[in-house]
């Protein structure tokens, strides 16, 4: 395992589980928000997004961060990744994390990327264009297919499905005992 794609709803917990994985394989992390929002939340262009990416992903090793179906299904993540993580814990689950989490970087004011921060009033909102916990509750049917309908149309990458945070610790203390073994496949 060296090119890893981590996917999941807004608020599942990917980020972090995506720097763990970086850390244990010693493999840059590649956050995708971080290169999507530029200053006053505007997004990038599809064309630079994936020219950043293609450049990206050309590196031997990487773990990558996000959902962008142009740039990881369909574009070049998916392309070169070996495997695929998907953190699919309950909606309730990532309701609760979501919420609790955007307050939080709400009330500090905590700086997000590219300037951004949390927008308090756009979380109540109805658009889930507007509204990360109202896009959370509408994406957690979407990505279920989407990642379902990938783990059986993509053979070619290995999938590692986790349900809940009990499973993904368990995955990655596995994951750090073969990241620690020198003569570990890759």
């Amino acid at each position: 395992m060296r090119r890893v794609s981590v996917v999941g709803n807004s608020g599942s917990g990917k980020s972090t589980l995506a720097r763990r994985i970086a850390a244990a394989l010693d493999a840059p992390y590649i956050e995708l928000d971080a290169i999507h929002h530029l200053p006053g939340w505007t997004p990038i262009p599809v064309d630079r997004f994936l020219a950043e990416m293609d450049r990206r992903t050309r590196a031997d090793r990487w773990v990558v961060d996000g959902n962008f179906r142009r740039v990881v299904v369909e574009g070049p993540v998916w392309e070169r990744a070996d495997t695929v993580v998907w953190l699919d814990p309950p909606r309730h689950v990532v309701m609760r994390q979501l919420i609790g989490r955007t307050l939080r970087r709400a009330i500090t004011r905590e700086e997000l990327w590219n300037g951004n921060r949390e927008p308090v009033l756009r979380q109540f909102s109805p658009d889930p264009r507007r509204s990360i916990i109202v896009w959370a509750w509408t994406r957690h049917r979407v990505y279920r297919r989407r990642y379902a309908q990938a783990m059986r149309d993509r053979p070619d990458l290995a999938f590692v499905r986790l349900r809940s945070h009990r499973e993904a610790e368990a995955w990655l203390r596995g994951l750090g005992t073969a990241a620690a073994t020198p003569d570990a496949p890759a």
